[in-house]
């Protein structure tokens, strides 16, 4: 075992902005198709719930690369391996941009996917190379990064899309993709190995022994899931919702919508501070019910924009600080096996979005945005249930110990 001698990182470090950046660009490419997903149905004449298995597809990529990628970071150089993915990444979009038909988007869109975990091999090095009190704020800073990421990769394909069309999105964002793998790969510090280098089979079977042997994950990842789920529903959903009468919106004004959801960058850096202040439960119940009272009042004033817009700051606020909260505490556990934490961890939670995202096409069909915003705010009061439970488990589990 070797030990890191590098200065720890702190939220203000050039280095972390860099990664925020870099964490945004990867994590786009899973979502430029969320705001085209009416578009994509008419010019690939596709039923709902056909467009929206675009979305499951690529979220099912993730959790491949999740489980197959993201575990490599325990024992390979990161500094390599994002640049890999990254350039992995912008070949895939380039395929999508110039998939023939719906099949071949559908496949592109897997290996875009598969390709845009960089981000969830970024964050927990960060989680690494942070001072150990301030590993909460540099998740936080890196987190909001991605997190706008998400916000103006919707809001660049709606505009580049009414602009130029939606092939140029993903040829757009494939050029982006290849001048991120060039800068990291002379920007990113190298992460010396600091636990047991085990064999890439041996990797995977011990993250099954993570979900066994740490309650505290499962816990998290039950939060976790059920929330992004419910966030998932709603993004698939609304560009059906806006689209349509009575608004009737182009792609430009649908995608951004996201922007919106700068609630979610302000919750990552207030769910980090909240963390480091030791009010890590607490703020929990807090998020969760923010995001439950945001499904319920989309889902009862679907045709009041207002409704919807104050829907979509409380939603990602809410979704968005429970994230933080439960990467910040999960990242404490095993400091040798944060990768495999992130393949646990991740894996669920994207399983849960890819769910999410199926189950919002056949919801609209069936009972239009409201029944879609029921299914939404159901998971996220299963949560809220789940966190009651939390303090008597606590207690039963300290028992145990003594």
């Amino acid at each position: 075992m070797r030990e890191d001698t590098r200065p720890a990182l702190t939220p203000s470090m050039p280095i972390v902005w860099l990664m925020a950046v870099a964490c945004g660009l990867s994590v786009g490419g899973l979502y430029y198709a969320q705001p085209l997903v009416d578009l994509l149905a008419r010019t690939l004449e596709i039923s709902s719930a056909a467009a929206a298995s675009i979305i499951t597809v690529t979220q099912l990529g993730f959790v491949t690369g999740l489980v197959f990628l993201v575990p490599l970071g325990d024992f390979f150089n990161r500094r390599r391996l994002v640049p890999l993915v990254s350039t992995g990444a912008s070949l895939s979009l380039a395929c999508a941009a110039l998939a023939p038909g719906f099949e071949g988007f559908l496949v592109a869109s897997f290996l875009i996917g598969l390709t845009s975990t960089a981000a969830q091999i970024m964050v927990p090095m960060a989680a690494h190379l942070a001072a150990d009190d301030q590993r909460g704020a540099v998740v936080g800073r890196v987190m909001s990064g991605l997190l706008i990421g998400i916000l103006l990769a919707r809001a660049f394909a709606g505009l580049v899309a009414d602009l130029a069309g939606w092939r140029t999105v993903f040829g757009a964002a494939s050029l982006l993709m290849l001048a991120q793998a060039l800068v990291l790969r002379r920007m990113l510090p190298d992460t010396e190995q600091i636990g047991e280098r085990l064999r890439y089979g041996r990797v995977l079977r011990s993250i099954g022994a993570l979900l066994v042997e740490e309650p505290l994950l499962r816990r998290r990842i039950v939060y976790g899931t059920l929330g992004f789920a419910g966030f998932t529903i709603m993004w698939t959903s609304l560009p059906f919702l806006l689209a349509r009468a009575p608004y009737g919106y182009s792609e430009t004004a649908i995608g951004l919508f996201s922007l919106l959801g700068a609630a979610g960058a302000v919750g990552a850096s207030l769910a980090g501070t909240l963390h480091d202040a030791g009010r890590n439960r607490a703020g929990t119940a807090a998020f969760i019910v923010a995001a439950l009272a945001a499904f319920v009042l989309m889902g009862l004033a679907p045709h009041s924009l207002v409704a919807i817009v104050i829907g979509i700051l409380l939603m990602d606020l809410g979704v968005q600080g429970v994230q933080i909260l439960n990467q910040s505490t999960i990242y404490a556990l095993r400091p040798e096996a944060r990768s495999r934490i992130t393949t646990a961890y991740m894996g669920c939670f994207f399983l849960g979005g890819a769910a999410g995202s199926l189950v919002a096409g056949i919801a609209v069909d069936i009972a239009g945005w409201p029944g879609a915003m029921a299914v939404a705010g159901t998971l996220e009061a299963a949560a809220l249930v789940f966190w009651c439970t939390e303090r008597r488990a606590a207690a039963t589990a300290s028992q145990g110990r003594a």
